[in-house]
């Protein structure tokens, strides 16, 4: 179901409890502050969140850090103090029972919270669906117990609740909203001090130092390829952090033959408007790249026994979200075995060099900008404050 926008304006003292675990998750918080305190200017925010959340009023029990974990071996180190800081946000909203629970994201956390508070007699809300229409489907019973709304960011997660039976509201993509629809290439170049004449290839092999490790060498090896096919195509790699850009740099060194690139730290997004291409890994960046207008190779590998497992598991044809949202194969994904330097620098070139290719992907990626382009801040606190109105009549 589809929740209409709300006028609901009520100086009743509500409280919201929300739980954020990483940055993504306290942007998205932030935003869903704001919109939720147009409608209860008097509102009340507590539970775990960061800085962005805290700058709007939010009071976090415990610091947000403190659940940014990632990996598995990282997590089992952690294991005894998440249950602990499980245990204490669940007796304090015991305790003081807020009028809904939202958890943002990180669902291995949030879902067990939202569970114990729904069975509590406290509504529950889960914002951004795990990616349970792709692989483990079972996941969504549990779901279906745990939250009495789930918020999608993109249709055909929706149209997957719908078809369980789990009330839910498409609300769009907050990238969405915050990326113009018309990219601004030629600004991009001057404030990098890139040339603005020469084509331009952005490589980004992932924010993490497991898939920098498993893609960085390869990547290299597909750019340094290409420039020997067209030595005049500018190669930049954004690196998220310090840590990441030695990473990056330690793997350059280690090639036999040197690569003229450029690196920057930080600024991915700026880096990739710049662009003419993209050769990225799969994730999140694929669909900033689609709101970006920029044609992109996907390219991606694991481990032999975790393709063995994952290509077993993973439900969906394809593995971009362009792909994912446009049910066809907009761009290519590069998978595994078939992710060579030949086969990636082959693909970036075919569409550096296609102009109608080009124009094609401009109009189907606008198209899709628009879909997800639908004030999500303001649509997800709508559908909440009609969960919390409902409750309170």
């Amino acid at each position: 179901m589809e929740h209409p926008q709300a006028a609901v304006v009520s100086d009743r003292s509500i409280t919201f409890g929300i739980i954020a675990g990483e940055a993504s998750g306290d942007i998205l918080g932030a935003g869903l502050i704001r919109s939720l305190r147009k409608r209860y200017p008097n509102a009340r925010f507590v539970g775990i969140g960061g800085d962005e959340m805290i700058a709007e009023g939010f009071h976090s029990l415990i610091p947000m850090e403190r659940l940014s974990i990632m990996g598995l071996v990282e997590v089992l180190g952690r294991i005894r103090e998440l249950f602990r800081i499980r245990a204490r946000l669940l007796s304090y909203f015991f305790a003081t029972p807020p009028d809904v629970v939202i958890g943002i994201d990180s669902p291995d956390f949030t879902l067990a919270i939202e569970r114990r508070c729904r069975e509590a007699g406290i509504p529950s809300v889960h914002y951004v669906s795990p990616s349970v229409w792709a692989w483990r489907q079972n996941r969504i019973f549990k779901i279906a117990k745990s939250v009495d709304l789930m918020l999608t960011l993109l249709p055909f997660e929706a149209r997957f609740y719908e078809e369980h039976q789990v009330p839910v509201a498409f609300v769009g993509h907050p990238l969405a909203d915050r990326i113009p629809l018309v990219p601004e290439t030629g600004k991009a170049r001057q404030d990098l001090g890139l040339d603005e004449s020469a084509p331009l290839l952005a490589v980004l092999p992932g924010s993490r130092a497991g898939e920098v490790e498993r893609l960085g060498t390869l990547f290299l090896e597909a750019a340094r390829w290409i420039q020997t096919k067209r030595p005049d195509v500018q190669l930049v790699i954004p690196c998220v952090n310090r840590e990441r850009e030695q990473q990056v740099r330690d793997l350059i060194e280690a090639l036999d033959v040197k690569l003229q690139v450029t690196i920057v730290r930080g600024r991915s997004r700026e880096v990739m408007a710049a662009s003419d291409v993209v050769l990225l890994a799969s994730g999140t960046a694929t669909l900033e790249a689609m709101l970006l207008k920029k044609p992109m190779v996907v390219g991606y590998r694991l481990s032999n026994v975790s393709w063995a497992v994952i290509s077993r598991l993973v439900k969906v044809p394809h593995v971009a979200l362009p792909n994912l949202l446009a049910k066809q194969s907009l761009v290519p994904e590069l998978l595994q075995d078939d992710a060579t330097p030949e086969s990636l620098g082959t693909a970036v070139l075919e569409r550096m060099e296609n102009q109608q290719e080009r124009d094609r992907l401009v109009h189907a990626f606008t198209e899709l900008h628009h879909t997800l382009k639908q004030d999500a801040d303001e649509k997800a606190a709508s559908a909440i404050s009609i969960l919390v109105e409902e409750r309170a009549g």
